[in-house]
């Protein structure tokens, strides 16, 4: 598994109060070996003064060298507004040589106010990164962030760009000349620009993104290697700027080999968050160094940084085939709905318990009415998706005043998740007051007057948690580890463990020390927080645990599965890299909370583990996998 690792001297180039050129701030570096020397190009950015009549912040082309491409020195001035095309800018350099010429391709501003039309490409060509020979106007529609590929496919000089940045949607696109020339060519462009989206790379991934180019690419053994931007939620409050990669096909890079699941790096350090545009990094240039990719970025509009990532295992991820393996919904889904007729479930039915007895399933569910009181509905299926038999009335209800409403809003006993330990079942539920922090509380019921439905005998619930902690999303093992009983739970961002010897120290008041043992991974599906879904399983291989992820970027619930040590469940075996299951249907990706998929019942009927989920918090699904092949995955 590959890891990207900043600089522990980032930032690695910072704005000089005492150069009038580059006193406000210095990114988006562009960086390029020559003579055993790193060069880096740079977008500095100085001060506000008048500028051919206008008073903004001029942006210019600085240049540095350095002997291991972290600590610079000579910095100097090296590409400035001359043209008409650029005479409000040049941003964000690129540098490739390509034969016996640098080519530097920077954003040229001709307007300002900025504004798309005056937003296009120029290029600078020097032989010696020291003079520049001379200066083209490239693009005359909007675009940025064009960059050659360092040796010529086919035959041709290939290039790459960001079309329409300023008015998206955005795409990045290949072009190819037969000569030099052709790259300053308006009738060549003129042409091309017409029918841009034949030659553009399909890296969107979900709707309302934005993508643009980042690094020059770069050859490797898998393929052309582009470093690149995927903004989330492009111009919204929420938009998440990440660092993400692509492998193109070596002779046609209009192919997708491999990409990057999920970023390398979002905005995290301090030096990322807070600067003249806050929570902003940006890719600008890479290179490889035997096996080390080093990747150069903005951040915050504010200075240049670098970070690091091994190559072989990054290609080796990228090239890797998806896993395959996912839980597959029942084509009957949603299984229950809301019924506007039962006041107690009138509003949503989700998130369910399961348990497997007397060859059925029995589902007992988180119901709400519009009053936002939850409580317990219980439904049965005797092959496990498709429901035989409803209870019309609620089997268990708020009692006690922890899960009583305080004031209107939501309140009550929520997401129920039981565990079979001897002839009893004991039930761990979220208990809300609506302003209190939720609560883990516990009941207990025997089997066998569940079974007869005699849900009056549920005990009176005590609370496992303290009053001071949001905790919730917790279970009981179904069995003592080493004369213990095991608790699984919730404690924000992570999942903890906790040992007791005697339940009965429960008294109402108690603790969960915090004992975090599956925590959320940077960059990944799971980032944000990940918490219990549904009770633990005993397999051969371990302790299964199938559990809900959220994504910083996305902030969609996904499902995913651990395997815990038998002996030692503090202990993680193995997790699944990529979910098993995302919000993707209509039920799921609407509802009272959108884009969210969250078990809190599994069972296994024969070969396959079968999960009970909310879809949008609203109906309740059920989707299978072979168990085989899950622990298999765990496993491998």
């Amino acid at each position: 598994m590959y890891s990207l690792v900043r600089s522990s001297e980032n930032p690695i180039i910072l704005p000089d109060s005492q150069s009038f050129w580059e006193d406000l701030a210095t990114f988006n570096g562009s960086p390029i070996i020559h003579k055993d020397k790193v060069h880096v190009f740079y977008r500095a950015l100085a001060h506000p003064e008048v500028h051919s009549g206008a008073y903004l912040q001029l942006s210019t082309i600085g240049h540095t060298v350095s002997d291991d491409g972290i600590h610079f020195d000579e910095y100097k001035q090296f590409i400035v507004p001359e043209e008409a095309w650029e005479k409000f800018g040049c941003e964000d350099p690129r540098v490739t040589k390509l034969g016996n010429k640098f080519y530097i391709f920077y954003t040229a501003l001709a307007t300002y106010p900025f504004s798309p039309a005056g937003i296009t490409v120029g290029l600078a060509i020097t032989k010696d990164l020291k003079k520049i020979e001379s200066k083209h106007h490239i693009t005359h529609f909007n675009s940025k962030a064009m960059t050659l590929f360092p040796e010529k496919i086919n035959g041709k000089i290939t290039a790459l760009l960001s079309v329409n940045t300023d008015q998206p949607p955005t795409a990045i696109a290949i072009a190819t000349f037969k000569k030099e020339e052709e790259m300053w060519s308006k009738s060549y462009w003129d042409k091309w620009y017409a029918s841009f989206s034949e030659h553009a790379l399909d890296l969107h991934k979900q709707e309302g993104d934005h993508v643009e180019i980042g690094a020059t690419p770069l050859k490797t053994k898998a393929g052309w290697l582009l470093v690149y931007c995927h903004i989330y939620h492009y111009g919204k409050e929420d938009q998440v700027f990440g660092i993400e990669a692509v492998l193109l096909d070596l002779k046609n890079p209009q192919k997708i080999l491999g990409r990057t699941p999920t970023p390398l790096l979002i905005p995290q350090e301090e030096y990322e968050r807070y600067g003249m545009i806050p929570n902003i990094i940006f890719p600008s240039g890479a290179y490889i160094e035997e096996d080390d990719l080093h990747i150069y970025y903005g951040a915050t509009d504010t200075t240049v940084c670098r970070a690091t990532v091994k190559l072989s295992k990054l290609v080796k991820e990228m090239m890797a085939r998806p896993s395959e393996l996912s839980f597959e919904r029942n084509h009957d889904n949603p299984i229950l709905e809301p019924i506007p007729e039962h006041d107690w479930e009138a509003m949503a039915v989700y998130n369910p318990a399961a348990i497997y007895e007397d060859n059925k399933a029995h589902i007992v569910y988180r119901a709400q009415g519009f009053d936002g009181t939850s409580r317990f509905g219980y439904a049965v299926s005797k092959d496990g998706h498709h429901i035989d038999e409803r209870f019309p009335v609620p089997i268990y209800e708020p009692r006690e005043a922890f899960e009583q409403k305080i004031h209107s809003g939501n309140s009550g006993c929520e997401d129920p998740r039981f565990t079979k330990f001897g002839k009893t079942y004991y039930v761990c539920y979220t208990a809300f007051d609506g302003v209190n922090p939720p609560r883990v509380a516990m009941t207990t019921i025997s089997v066998k007057d569940f079974l007869d439905r005699k849900f009056e005998n549920f005990t009176k619930p005590i609370l496992l948690s303290n009053a001071e902690i949001d905790n919730k999303d917790a279970a009981l093992f179904p069995e003592k580890i080493d004369g213990q009983y095991v608790f699984i739970h919730r404690v924000q961002p992570s999942i903890h463990l906790n040992y007791i010897k005697d339940l009965s120290l429960f008294d109402g008041e108690n603790f969960f020390v915090r004992h975090p043992i599956l925590s959320p991974r940077i960059n990944m599906w799971d980032d944000l927080k990940v918490g219990l879904s549904s009770t633990p399983i005993k397999t051969d291989k371990g302790w299964l645990l199938i559990y809900h992820g959220v994504s910083s970027i996305d902030h969609m619930y996904r499902v995913g599965a651990a395997l815990l040590d038998l002996k030692h469940p503090e202990k993680v075996i193995g997790r699944t890299r990529m979910p098993l299951l995302e919000p993707r249907m209509l039920y799921e990706k609407e509802g009272i909370v959108p884009n969210v998929v969250f078990p809190c019942g599994s069972i296994v009927i024969g070969s396959k583990l079968v999960i009970y989920y909310g879809g949008g918090d609203r109906v309740i699904g059920s989707a299978s996998m072979s168990l085989a092949k899950l622990l298999k995955e765990l496993t491998d």
